[in-house]
């Protein structure tokens, strides 16, 4: 383990400032402290990092893959370590490697090898995202269809007893009842709705029943409009749903997405998730999805028939989007990556920031954003 040290020579972005002079603290995997560069203590090994941004590190609640791994496909710790390793080249120290609608029994193995890769300490992986199959046909996007259904009572007891602290699921609000959406997050699941094509009526009574999020903003939906605002209009106007969207180009218009950040009610925010397959982190053009050919073409991936499966990005790029292309100031786009998603999964206490007792979880960026430095539990990659 290195001796406590400071990251200097760069300025800090420590999730709610940006400073300048000043250095990082680290010992072990947490940072001790955020103070003027000359006032670091004596015996402190001072690393000058050479300028750029020091930000935490990005936080990504939905991976189904990367460097050419498909978690559905490689349902291990290690499958899921080597997609966590893929994604820490850009940035992402914590992420929720993401298990799609799949067979009953591929869950419960995907559900294991999460546990055994946290028990592990496997760095950078935070828990799980179960996406399906309690969805929506009318909203399958690249979903098999003949394996989704409704949510049960007995889902709902294996879910409570998978042995993970964070569990992300993703469901329909009307393959899901308001009790089980209750039973759930009073058992600690955190609930995103997704794939659905439910009313605004029933997506807030599924907000009000305890749902958190939703999955993907503007993608495999209800659209929002005048007289029916559907699941769109219910994420940016409950102001307790948080909401991830895919920054690509491809998923959502640049213009729909700007409208979205400015309508959005809070307290609850809007943040980037990558939505990441194999190729992203990879230099693989083609997988197989659920039997299916999924191609990579002009950075987008698509079945066979054109629906969207997935994307090819990686959070440093989302950052980059949301700063060249949705207008927004640097400091915000990096919350958008770090702290808010933090606060969605509701580890915010020990993630998101650059502060005292938190996770040593960091990113360096130089000054056209990419990266060039990662720190995972103060462990340099």
């Amino acid at each position: 383990m290195m001796a406590p040290h400071a990251l200097c020579g760069a300025r800090v972005f420590t999730g709610e400032r940006l400073l300048e002079d000043h250095a990082v603290l680290v010992d072990g995997d947490r940072i001790l402290d955020v103070l003027p560069a000359a006032s670091v203590p004596a015996g402190f090994c001072r690393h000058d990092l050479g300028g750029g941004v020091l930000a935490p590190g990005f936080v990504d609640a939905q991976v189904n893959g990367g460097g050419g791994v498909l978690f559905n496909e490689r349902r291990t710790a290690e499958g899921a370590k080597a997609i966590a390793m893929a994604h820490a080249r850009h940035g992402s120290t914590g992420l929720l490697p993401t298990f799609i609608t799949d067979h009953p029994d591929r869950q419960v193995e995907a559900v294991a090898a999460i546990r055994e890769a946290i028990a592990a300490k496997a760095p950078g992986i935070l828990g799980i995202h179960l996406e399906g199959p309690f969805l929506a046909t009318a909203r399958k996007g690249a979903h098999d269809p003949g394996l989704i259904r409704p949510l049960t009572d007995g889902d709902v007891d294996v879910l409570l007893d998978s042995g993970i602290d964070t569990v992300l699921l993703t469901v329909a609000a009307e393959n899901a009842s308001p009790r089980q959406i209750r039973r759930l997050t009073d058992g600690g699941v955190i609930v995103s709705l997704g794939h659905s094509d439910a009313c605004y009526e029933m997506a807030s009574a599924a907000a009000d029943a305890g749902a958190r999020g939703v999955t993907h903003l503007y993608n495999a939906m209800s659209p929002l409009e005048h007289r029916a605002p559907g699941l769109v209009g219910a994420a940016l106007d409950h102001g307790g749903l948080w909401a991830g969207f895919i920054a690509d180009g491809h998923h959502a218009h640049a213009a729909a997405l700007r409208i979205a950040l400015r309508a959005k009610q809070g307290p609850a925010r809007l943040f980037l998730v990558s939505d990441a397959m194999p190729p992203a982190a990879s230099s693989e053009t083609t997988f197989a999805l659920n039997g299916r050919t999924v191609t990579s073409r002009d950075g987008k991936l698509t079945l066979e028939d054109g629906t969207l499966a997935g994307s090819v990005l990686t959070m440093d790029q989302a950052v980059r989007y949301a700063v060249d292309h949705l207008h927004q100031p640097l400091t915000e786009a990096l919350r958008m990556a770090s702290l808010y998603p933090a606060q969605f999964l509701r580890l915010d206490r020990d993630r998101g920031r650059i502060a005292a007792r938190f996770v040593a979880d960091m990113v360096l960026l130089g000054d056209d954003l990419s990266v060039r430095r990662v720190w995972i539990a103060g462990v340099s990659g």
